[in-house]
């Protein structure tokens, strides 16, 4: 079994627990009281190169990353910083988070908010647009052909935007056919764990000009956030660089600042 099944067999059982204790119908209600969600593209389609900063506090391959006591202070901190969107993780057994996490940063922050998670069902959508969210990850890896397409119907029918993760050739063609408009290429390999820092130069290509391009995973700095454009990245998006760093809103404020430099400019 993979670390990925391993996972998936863990968020399963959490899911099955939330579930009994929420009905659908009790969801769907509290999504009805949401703002309508907030669409990141025009933000990933202009100039430089868009952060989405993210709020981790383990991970599987790295263990405790950081407590985050206040994740709405330091998702406050992403945005002052200059992020186009806070990514939150809401799975709970190998990344200690949970939807009131979510909940707590989109109550403090005006941009787009993105659940990431184990999604498989239209359940965890319906999840994350109650907690607020905009976006929704989907693991291209974690999910057959028709799920993938079906999860991403559903979730722009209740107005969330999917960013699809692709770690590999074969991935990217099941986006594209599935109609993923945001693709995010994740240099770490979910079934081992082992990240390869030219997994995102190796994909681009294979990705229409416009099909926004997401680098995640190993973005230690600005000198990263300048190589993955020139790679052809739109966006970036960063962790644990972020979590473990003393001061978080310079740090975004610094990635910003490469993305915005004038070589990146006009790219679409």
């Amino acid at each position: 079994m993979s670390v990925l099944d391993e996972i998936l067999a863990g968020a399963a059982e959490d899911l099955e627990v939330r579930m009994a204790a929420t009905s659908l119908d009790d969801l769907k209600a509290q999504a009805a009281r949401q703002h309508p969600a907030l669409d990141p593209l025009p933000a990933y389609r202009a100039d430089g190169i868009s952060v989405i900063a993210e709020v981790k506090r383990s991970s599987p391959s790295r263990g405790q990353l950081a407590t985050i006591k206040d994740p709405a202070g330091l998702a406050a901190d992403y945005a002052a910083g200059g992020a186009a969107t806070i990514s939150v993780l809401t799975e709970q057994r190998r990344f200690n988070g949970t939807l009131d996490d979510l909940r707590a940063v989109r109550a403090v922050v005006d941009v787009p908010v993105l659940r990431k998670d184990f999604i498989t069902t239209s359940y965890q959508l319906w999840e994350a647009r109650a907690a607020g969210a905009d976006m929704a990850l989907l693991i291209v890896a974690a999910l057959d052909q028709l799920a993938l397409e079906s999860l991403i119907e559903r979730a722009r029918s209740m107005g969330l935007t999917p960013l699809v993760e692709v770690h590999d050739a074969d991935e990217v063609r099941r986006a594209l056919d599935a109609g993923a408009e945001i693709i995010g290429v994740n240099a770490r390999n979910l079934k081992t764990l082992e990240v390869h820092r030219n997994t995102f130069e190796t994909l681009a290509p294979l990705i229409p000009d416009h099909v926004v391009r997401v680098a995640e995973s190993g973005i230690r700095g600005p000198h990263d956030v300048i190589e993955y454009a020139k790679c052809g990245a739109h966006v970036v998006l960063v962790g644990e660089t972020l979590v473990r760093g003393d001061d978080p809103r310079a740090s975004v404020a610094d990635l910003v600042a490469a993305g915005a430099h004038p070589a990146l400019q006009h790219r679409w």
